[in-house]
């Protein structure tokens, strides 16, 4: 095949949330040019197409960078992938949406995947971290392969920006309804409305469930204030394993609130508040029970200001303006810069 880059697709058989943020980055290379591996979508096949085709495939490549998310496929099928890619002359890149080994990393019993998982990562031409915490944790783990960081996912957005300024101190929070604990303790005088999977049987008065919507379909639903970027199963801080995640990646929904016009409210503590506070997309809280307080201070030129921010910024996300930057950039680290 022809000098060219390449993002590899590949086709979870349920669809949901989490594959989103794959497809998003695949559809935003390709309309940059690059060309896609197609995986199938039965287990069988993949088995099939990951020992016998791909192989063969990347074989018929050359010189060029060849784009994995990571993770993608059971252990054993992401090994045989990278190891396909890296016993060719392409260069293997690495996007990572999450680490298993740092989520998981205090859970005993799980020494050996989180070694093999830290093995592969080692291996790699290149990576694309989530962000400087991410990269830093990556290092410490003797990760040494050139890194750049994303900074924040971009989302391909199809529906209207919400440009709404009006303020009434509202809340959305879109998740893993099941996953995100904290809400069945949480209190609020403000109303905040749920979208997702698994709500619990009942909720605090002013906690309302709104249902479940494809993620092309959930921003149109999205017309509160603000979106909810909280963890864990407590409401003074975000912990648990889940909880204390946040201190290392991007969560993809504040891209989802974001990307839709609406600012967040994220922990003080995570990862992206600092991004959050920089560019003023939004408020930092230690602590959801002070919430209420937080938002009944917030006056309504100091919303208007923050919302006109993050409606200008939707458009970089819409846009692809983060993953394109990252391949540009770790294109350069791994002196592929006439690939990019």
């Amino acid at each position: 095949m022809a000098n060219a880059n390449y993002v590899i697709s590949w086709h979870d058989t349920v669809n949901h949330g989490g594959s989103k943020a794959k497809q998003d980055v695949e559809n935003f290379l390709k309309a940059e040019g690059y060309r896609e591996i197609d995986t199938p979508a039965n287990n069988i096949s993949k088995v099939l197409f990951v020992y016998f085709k791909f192989p063969r495939i990347v074989k018929s490549i050359h010189n060029s960078t060849i784009l994995f998310q990571f993770p993608s496929g059971k252990p054993f099928l992401r090994k045989k992938m990278m190891e396909s890619i890296r016993n060719s002359d392409n260069k293997l890149v690495v996007l990572i949406h999450d680490i298993e080994s740092l989520r998981l990393n205090h859970e005993p019993g799980r020494e050996k995947e989180n070694a093999e998982e830290i093995d592969l990562l080692k291996k790699c031409d290149g990576i694309i971290s989530h962000n400087e915490a991410m990269t830093e944790w990556l290092h410490q783990q003797g990760v040494m392969v050139p890194i750049t960081n994303l900074g924040i996912f971009d989302y391909d957005n199809p529906q209207k920006v919400n440009t709404d300024g009006k303020y009434d101190g509202s809340i959305c929070f879109a998740g893993n309804l099941e996953k995100s604990s904290f809400l069945n303790k949480l209190q609020l005088k403000h109303s905040l409305v749920l979208f997702g999977s698994h709500p619990a049987d009942s909720y605090h008065e002013h906690l309302k469930y709104a249902g479940m919507f494809p993620p092309e379909v959930l921003p149109q639903k999205l017309t509160q204030n603000f979106g909810l970027v909280w963890d864990g199963p407590d409401v003074n801080s975000c912990t648990g394993p889940y909880g204390e995640y946040m201190r290392y990646n991007d969560p993809h929904k504040v891209s989802l609130y974001l990307s839709s016009g609406i600012p967040v409210i994220i922990w003080r503590e995570a990862a992206l508040a600092n991004f959050i506070q920089q560019n003023n997309l939004g408020i930092l809280i230690d602590d959801l029970t002070e919430l209420d307080k937080v938002l009944d201070h917030l006056s309504a030129e100091e919303y208007a200001a923050m919302k006109e921010n993050v409606v200008n910024f939707s458009g970089r996300l819409r846009g692809g303006h983060y993953i394109k930057q990252a391949m540009k950039n770790i294109s350069k680290a791994t002196d592929g810069g006439d690939n990019a």
